[in-house]
């Protein structure tokens, strides 16, 4: 990915030109934080959405399956505390409803309102709350709360998640800003997590869904914490023109320097996502290179990364290579096993555990100090090829445990 001419500002949604937003309480959480965002174009956008593979969709996301096609999109609601999954024709009923008094006091249609929920799973939106939440976030809506949004979205976070960049198109600066939530629940092919990519670029519709897509599957698709893939993940982005760039139209220069941007957005938000992940300990990266294709690549990285083992051996610090090797052996990856070479590194050093498919005898000491570290990257080389992929998780740790054993009380 070519990052070359890509400012990060670190605002956030904040600053993207022709945006306002909302986070406000409105009694849904316990806790008595922010739940509910309200993402809103003051002029007419279109958007691109991808969604929960889940058969086992909620609400908000068959809605949006549909929502999505509109030629125009002008807002977002998010409600947190709630997935309203598993719900029923009540559960429906409610999101259809969240739509239409967003839609009404927005003075928009309906097919131009997005809704997302998260939360506890089977469990009715408390529709008095909801309703006047959503008048609140109304009333609430400035140029400068993307990060009120970015905590409204938030459930067993332990912090906000966002991120921007600015870049050069032909006719004008773009921003492109983005705010994410995700902890547990997280798997590729996305995961208990909502991302939202908001720019002011303007590009044609199909365009930012193929940018959109691609973005996903190289960032997004790419981690794990815990393997399970929720009923409610979406990412969706909106572009809405109004930094007078020359509309893009075709697959040209600006069009992949906007793709570089969304990647390197997208991959901040999915890396932090991970950093955040229930109970974690390490930050691992997980890099498989010289595969024969790009697919085997990414299901061989995916694999290790989700390998509940291999999760195991790093929170207890063991240098266990056998067990990624398994974990790339059942991926479905192409390679041969007798060609294989692996590394583990961290800010302690660089140590060679595999060496053409075979255990080296490895100083345990030097391995142990290396894990002893927060981040660590793997890098496995199957000599088999000239691809590449990256994928990132976290370990599985005795608070993973606690945090779900006790998620719904």
């Amino acid at each position: 990915m070519n990052n070359e001419g890509l400012q990060v500002t670190g605002k956030g949604l904040n600053g993207i030109k022709g945006y306002k937003y909302a986070g406000i309480k409105c009694g849904i959480k316990k806790s008595g934080k922010e739940d509910m965002a309200l993402l809103f174009s003051a002029v007419p956008a279109v958007a691109a959405g991808v969604f929960t593979t889940n058969k086992t969709k909620a609400a908000p996301v068959l809605i949006d399956l549909d929502n999505i096609k509109n030629p125009v999109t002008r807002a977002v609601i998010v409600n947190s505390g709630n997935a309203n999954a598993c719900t029923g024709k009540k559960g429906m009923e409610n999101a259809l409803r969240m739509v239409d008094i967003t839609a009404r006091l927005l003075g928009v249609d309906h097919r131009e309102v997005l809704v997302s929920s998260t939360g506890i799973i089977g469990v009715q939106l408390p529709m008095d709350n909801i309703e006047s939440g959503i008048a609140k976030a109304v009333q609430s809506l400035t140029a400068d709360g993307g990060d009120a949004a970015a905590r409204g979205i938030m459930t067993t976070d332990t912090r906000d998640k966002k991120t921007s960049l600015k870049l050069r198109l032909e006719g004008g600066e773009v921003t492109v800003g983005a705010i994410a939530k995700g902890s547990g629940m997280i798997h590729p092919n996305m995961a208990t997590m909502l991302c939202y990519m908001l720019t002011d670029a303007a590009v044609e519709k199909g365009l930012l869904q193929e940018i959109l897509e691609e973005t996903v599957n190289d960032t997004f698709n790419m981690i794990s914490v815990d393997g399970d893939t929720s009923t409610n993940d979406s990412v969706i982005a909106m572009a809405n023109g109004t930094a007078g760039n020359t509309v893009i139209t075709r697959k040209n220069g600006d069009y992949y320097k906007l793709l570089a941007a969304f990647k390197a957005a997208a991959e901040a938000m999915a890396t932090e996502i991970v950093r955040d992940g229930e109970g974690a300990t390490k930050f691992l990266q997980v890099k498989v290179i010289n595969a024969p294709t790009i697919e085997d690549a990414r299901i061989g990285a995916k694999a290790i990364v989700s390998s509940s083992l291999v999760k195991a051996a790093f929170f207890g610090e063991d240098a266990n290579w056998g067990r990624i090797l398994c974990a790339l052996g059942y991926s479905g990856a192409d390679f041969d096993p007798s060609k294989v070479d692996m590394h583990f590194s961290s800010s302690k050093g660089t140590i060679k555990l595999v060496n053409m498919g075979e255990g080296l005898d490895f100083d345990e000491e030097k391995a142990a100090l290396i894990l002893s570290e927060k981040d660590i990257e793997v890098v496995v080389d199957l000599h088999c090829g000239e691809y590449k992929s990256t994928a990132w998780g976290c370990d599985l740790s005795y608070d993973y445990v606690k945090i779900n054993g006790s998620y719904r009380t």
